[in-house]
């Protein structure tokens, strides 16, 4: 029996590819209720979809076990423990037990009203908790927590994000694209302070408001933490498996104990964990052929992030952070960003902002990695002009 602990994106599309090759498989996760869709948690958050539409479908012979957790695993036994105390035997087992939400350990983390924003309970409590026109404080000016503002200010909070550095997205966005989208989030009512470390969350059961460093206090009964995240690992490290800051893996995803995959946030490959569901896709692709027993190789490929930040398309892809590059620029101020960075001759990183359909073309140059030649000098207006030119 392949058994597949974790019941994410990840875990999810392992199980139905194990399934689908016609091998029996059961799908073990912690959190009740049928898998769904993590990605649109924002925009059932923003009222833009039901909680039904983010159901996934499982294939009839997948056999699903909701609202269980895993309490150990036993290599010798190749057997696994459930917090019910069912013990259940494998012959692969595949570890996708994803991440955990970072909370910061500052005064009042712990009040009530100080959300996480994970799970689908989250954003039920979020949701719960939010109330027209009171405030509201996300910590975190990633993606999660910019999600989180615009989906509670949709809602009609008034929402306050901090930001420990200098702008917005900071590993998908340079400052001109962080620029503009902060101005985008400024119009959508949601305030904006960068550089802002904060100390404490005030308030005797409940939060009432949080306390920066440089004495401002912000009002806020409801205080979303959205910081990072950190791989899920206790229970393979328990079962004396390596790890690192992940669950080590090779390319055929397999663990320290070749009867043992491992996928997804909670993976670690080559020294690094995946954040983005795309990848995480590809290795549960990859560890479904393996428990399958066939050949199967997992290669990072270069990184895209394709977003919709309060309805502002923003897409990035390969190295946006380098210095070492020369880099290309089309800034239309009322229209599209483009940043393209280049290495001898060769696409190696792309952000898009405000007009992102040209991303898949830029993907395939950075994937290629071939010469651009005479492709440089249009380089930054995408594939629509550079075929117009080429049939003049």
């Amino acid at each position: 029996m392949n058994i597949v602990i974790g019941a994410g994106p990840a875990g999810t599309r392992c199980a139905t590819r194990i399934a689908e090759a016609g091998h029996p498989v059961t799908l073990i996760g912690d959190e009740p209720g049928q898998p769904y869709d993590r990605v649109a948690l924002s925009r059932y958050l923003a009222r833009e979809v039901s909680q039904q539409d983010l159901i996934s479908d499982l294939p009839a012979t997948v056999t699903h076990r909701p609202g269980r957790a895993v309490t150990a695993i036993h290599r010798d036994t190749r057997t696994i423990t459930l917090d019910d105390g069912a013990t259940l035997a494998y012959t692969r087992l595949i570890l996708a037990t994803g991440s955990t939400p970072i909370r910061l350990p500052m005064p009042g983390a712990t009040l009530q009203g100080v959300l996480a924003y994970r799970t689908m309970a989250d954003v039920d409590a979020m949701i719960a908790a939010a109330r027209p026109d009171a405030p509201a404080v996300v910590i975190g000016g990633g993606l999660l927590g910019l999600e989180a503002a615009a989906g509670l200010a949709a809602r009609g909070m008034r929402v306050t994000v901090l930001h420990a550095v200098d702008r917005l997205m900071e590993r998908q966005l340079d400052h001109t694209a962080a620029a503009r989208l902060a101005r985008h989030l400024a119009a959508k009512g949601i305030t904006l302070i960068t550089d802002a470390r904060s100390v404490a969350i005030e308030g005797d059961t409940n939060a009432q408001a949080v306390r920066l460093a440089d004495g401002q206090i912000l009002p806020a009964d409801l205080v979303v933490m959205a910081v990072g995240i950190r791989p899920r690992i206790d229970l393979a490290r328990e079962a004396g498996l390596a790890t690192a800051r992940g669950i080590q893996v090779d390319a055929a995803m397999r663990t320290s104990d070749p009867a043992i995959l491992a996928i997804g946030e909670c993976a670690e490959h080559d020294g690094a964990c995946v954040g983005l569901v795309a990848p995480a896709f590809v290795q549960a692709d990859v560890a479904a052929r393996t428990a399958c027993g066939h050949p199967a190789c997992y290669t990072p490929s270069a990184d895209s992030a394709a977003l919709k930040v309060a309805g502002a398309p923003v897409w990035s892809a390969g190295e946006v952070e380098q210095t070492d590059t020369q880099p290309l620029i089309l800034d239309d101020p009322d229209g599209a960003y483009r940043r393209l960075l280049l290495r001898d001759d060769r696409l190696v990183g792309a952000l898009l902002y405000g007009a992102t359909e040209d991303a898949a073309w830029y993907m395939r140059l950075i994937r290629d990695a071939a010469p651009l030649g005479a492709l440089r000098a249009t380089l930054p207006f995408g594939p629509a002009y550079t075929h117009a030119e080429a049939a003049e």
